[in-house]
Parts: structure tokens; C-alpha cells; sequence
């Protein structure tokens, strides 16, 4: 009898452990669905709704999203290399590739950036940002933007090493949104930053741990801890940039520092890697 309760008293432990372990792989599946209808245009199949918490939660994928499309671009840049095309033409297809995944999201807010901050006062500059036109600036920083990207990928040696390179750079540039959201000011009480709000610290502190690991997989130790340390800076740096100009950051302003952390790891990589 003794032996047998203490069976069923086992039994039970291990079926709410089981229980406990499929609610958390359900819930960080349902976070990096939600994750990717925000940051992507891939259809995810997610029913419900998308409230605020959901929103702050689900950035803790945001590395993971950043990953899969990583792989993605991969994807692309080995059918491109088996059809047999140039490897600059086949890196410009990985750029194009992952802009359409997205939606020239983060591009979109780069090139607003670029336009407003050469207005000469806060409210003119949030009013050119808020302009759907583009204007010179924002056309020069794409095309440096979609240039650099592509340069940086065509001088890798090898597929290992561009996937590499994509991984790091779009784990750590997607990591560094949640981060600036929970500790900087925001330039209007309006739009959609201020919709979001700052997510929970933990999903940060998550994002950064996560996209920490990839980069070190990615490009080794020393070559993940120093594009972390970069990323950090290039953030950090874009951030004060808006907040002496803008007074904070707003959706534009996370749209930039993805794309200008992106292109720095990626730079970072070809050099480390090539």
C-alpha cells in the first residue's frame, strides 16, 4: 500500500510538471506569435486579442523573430548561390527578401528619422516625422542603409558565415527595441510607441539574455560579446540623439536604431568574419 501511494504521489508530481512546462512552451508560443504580427507580415494564425500585455510580453521573442528571419535570409542567399548568381546581387535579394518579410517596417521609420531631424525645432521635426513623404535625407539613408547591408553580406566567404552574420545582427538589433522603450522618455503622448508603453522588465531582461546566446553561437565568445557591446552603444547613442532633438524616442526612432544597429553587427561581422 505504502508503495503504491508513493507511486501515484509521483505520478501526480509529474503531471503537474508536465502540465506546468506545456502551459509555459504554449504561452512562449503564443508571445512569438504575437511577436512576429508585430514585427513581420508573415501570417501567424494567432486568434485573439492583442492587448497591451500581450504587446509588452511577447517582446521577449523579439530576438527569436529576429532569428527566424535570419534563417530566412539564409534561405534566400543559398538559392540564390544555386541558381548561380553573383554573390552581390545574391546579398541585395537576402536585403530584399527580409524588407518584404517585414514590410520595410524598421526602414520606414529610418527614413522619417532621417527627414525630421534636420527640421529647426521639436515640433517641426515630430511634424515631419509624422509626413508619409520622403524627403532627401530619407532617401540617402535608405539607399546607404540597403547599400551597406548588402556590401556587408557580399563580403562573407561562405553560407555558415552569412547566416552568422544575419543572426547576430537581427537578434541583437530587435533586442535592443524592448530596452529602449523601458528606459527612455517618450517624445509625444500619441502614436504608436505611446500605445504600446514600455513593456515588462523581465521580457527585457529576456530579449537581451536571448539575443546575448545567439550573437556568442553566431560569432564565437569574444566576436558575440563585443557586437553586444556595440549594438549597446549604437542604441544607447541613437536614443540621446532623439531625446536632444525629439525630446524622446518614438516608433520612427525604434524603426532607426534597428536598422542602424543591424547594419553595424553586420559590418562587424564581415570584418570579423571574412
Amino acid at each position: 500500500i505504502y508503495t503504491g501511494c508513493r507511486s501515484s504521489a509521483a505520478s501526480d508530481v509529474y503531471k503537474r510538471q508536465s502540465q506546468e512546462w506545456s502551459g509555459r512552451l504554449r504561452a512562449w508560443g503564443d508571445d512569438f506569435r504575437v511577436a512576429a504580427i508585430l514585427l513581420t507580415r508573415v501570417p501567424m494564425g494567432y486568434h485573439g486579442e492583442i492587448d497591451d500585455a500581450a504587446t509588452g510580453r511577447s517582446m521577449r521573442c523579439y530576438p527569436l523573430v529576429g532569428a527566424a528571419l535570419a534563417a530566412f535570409g539564409a534561405g534566400v542567399y543559398w538559392l540564390a548561390g544555386w541558381l548561380g548568381l553573383p554573390v552581390l546581387v545574391s546579398a541585395l535579394l537576402v536585403v530584399a527578401a527580409i524588407v518584404i518579410a517585414t514590410g520595410a517596417f524598421h526602414e520606414d521609420g529610418l527614413a522619417d528619422v532621417a527627414d525630421g531631424l534636420g527640421g529647426f525645432s521639436r515640433e517641426r521635426r515630430l511634424e515631419i516625422m509624422r509626413d508619409s513623404r520622403c524627403g532627401a535625407y530619407g532617401v540617402i539613408a535608405l539607399i546607404l542603409s540597403i547599400g551597406l547591408r548588402a556590401a556587408a553580406l557580399a563580403a562573407l566567404p561562405s553560407l555558415a558565415s552569412v547566416f552568422a552574420a544575419l543572426l547576430a545582427a537581427h537578434a541583437l538589433s530587435r533586442s535592443a527595441l524592448p530596452l529602449i522603450m523601458l528606459t527612455q522618455p517618450l517624445a509625444r503622448s500619441d502614436g504608436l510607441a505611446a500605445r504600446t508603453g514600455a513593456p515588462p522588465a523581465a521580457s527585457v531582461a529576456w530579449a537581451l539574455g536571448l539575443a546575448g546566446v545567439l550573437a556568442i553561437l553566431a560569432l564565437g565568445l569574444a566576436g558575440g560579446a563585443m557586437a553586444a557591446v556595440l549594438a549597446l552603444m549604437i542604441s544607447l547613442g541613437v536614443a540621446r540623439l532623439a531625446g536632444a532633438r525629439l525630446g524622446g524616442y518614438t516608433g520612427d526612432v525604434l524603426g532607426a536604431i534597428q536598422q542602424n544597429v543591424e547594419i553595424a553587427v553586420l559590418i562587424f561581422a564581415a570584418a570579423l568574419l571574412a
